[in-house]
């Protein structure tokens, strides 16, 4: 295994330039009183396997470093970036480690207000009203309206400069072949970026019609750009709506999608659907916590023109399982508490149902499996600040297979996580 000195020094001497500025840009600005400087260092360890035979071990170390500050009476603007520096360790028939280092733009924008409208571009979050389709950072701009009538925005974002593995962006087999490059700085360009897309999206959100129903609609696009053989776009009309009622609030949504597909001049194109619904109940007790019944049904295949559902940006069920959504429905029932200012716990049990015999592959399903149950996933977390500017996270989790008909089999899956998160402000 290489050394995280030796990667550097076999970067590209633009890549290392970069890097060198990044760091100086973040630093310089110390001195300045009208900006707002912090740092924040978030370290990881992971643990997971299948029984007792297969496991992997990962360390990870991550520094955002970020820049904020006031332009003029009516802008902001806000400059972060990251270096992620990790090693792999993956223990199976042979044990095999590998280390890696990847800078990154985050957050990275400018706004601006004009009495009821705004305006934001650069680096930008976006996501849909049911965080499902496309959720987190984009490159492109963003337009709002505040009116009493409620809050509308349109946009337009591009994925190609995106870190690939956080994108998650895999709609067609090119997609999945670029995805799976290792990262090479000496051919970068072909192995960091992510897929090509534009996406716009145009959003109506009233917080309370009628001072009772919370509604949000949304209309996004994605249109694939890389010129490969293989193309792949798709539409989706979304709906969310949450009535609150008491200590209980309720929450349905859901997604219809048009797809088109181009393989080798063979067009076609066809439907999708997804839902979510969610009860959840504000406890009364003398501390915060909260009950919550949750269903996410993201459609199977039925034929060749009504699909398994896709998203643009990488979703995932389960925090041990973590399987692509696709085709798959999640059940899960959740009880989260903070029993004071610095502490807090949540635990989840789920349970995962695939949705058509094809779309879901791999662990847990048994390759001539013929079931749809794939089984439960128990998920426990706790939390403590006993500072402002420190914080551990401490997660653990199982999926047992053997309580579901798809690899019953199957060797319980299970994983551990330890999180501790710096900030400097």
């Amino acid at each position: 295994m290489k050394g995280f000195g030796n990667i550097y020094f076999c970067l590209s001497r633009r890549i290392r330039k970069i890097i060198f500025c990044l760091l100086i840009f973040f630093i310089m600005p110390l001195s300045v009183s009208a900006v707002d400087l912090g740092l924040v260092t978030n370290l990881y360890t992971g643990f997971d396997g299948v029984g007792g035979d297969e496991n992997t071990f990962e360390f990870k170390a991550d520094i955002w470093p970020r820049l904020s500050g006031i332009i003029g009476g009516n802008g902001e603007f806000y400059l972060s970036a990251g270096l992620t520096l990790g090693v792999t360790r993956t223990k199976a028939a042979s044990t095999e480690t590998s280390s890696y280092i990847v800078p990154e733009l985050l957050r990275t924008e400018l706004s601006f207000r004009f009495g009821s409208m705004g305006i934001k571009f650069g680096r930008i979050f976006y996501n849909d009203p049911l965080s499902l389709i496309a959720d987190g950072l984009f490159d492109g701009v963003q337009f709002n309206f505040n009116t009493m009538s409620g809050k509308f925005s349109a946009g337009a974002m591009y994925t190609g400069l995106l870190y690939k593995k956080n994108a998650g962006i895999n709609l067609t087999d090119y997609d999945l072949t670029t995805f799976n490059l290792p990262l090479d700085y000496s051919d970068f360009v072909n192995t960091y970026f992510a897929s090509k897309r534009i996406i716009t999206a145009v959003e109506w959100d009233h917080p309370s019609i009628a001072e009772f129903l919370h509604l949000n609609i949304s209309f996004l696009g994605q249109f694939d750009v890389n010129g490969a053989d293989s193309r792949y776009n798709s539409q989706y009309f979304t709906l969310k709506a949450g009535i609150p009622f008491g200590s209980f609030l309720f929450e349905a949504g859901g997604s219809l999608g048009l797809w088109q597909s181009a393989l080798n001049n063979n067009n076609k194109n066809g439907l999708m659907f997804a839902g979510d619904f969610g009860l959840f109940w504000q406890l009364p007790a003398s501390f915060q916590s909260r009950l919550s019944l949750t269903a996410r049904i993201i459609g199977g295949a039925v034929n060749d023109r009504n699909t398994a559902f896709t998203t643009v940006t990488g979703k995932y069920f389960g925090e041990v399982l973590k399987l692509k959504i696709s085709g798959l429905s999640m059940y899960s029932l959740n009880y989260s508490a903070r029993f004071t200012r610095e502490t807090g716990f949540s635990l989840a049990a789920s349970y995962f149902i695939r949705n058509d015999l094809g779309t879901v592959q791999g662990y847990p399903v048994s390759a001539d499996s013929d079931g749809y149950f794939l089984g439960p996933e128990l998920f426990t977390r706790f939390i403590w600040s006993p500072a402002s500017d420190l914080q551990i996270n401490a997660r653990a989790g199982v999926f047992i297979p053997s309580m579901g008909n798809a690899g019953r089999d199957e060797k319980a899956k299970w994983r551990l996580e330890l999180t501790v998160t710096i900030s400097v402000f």
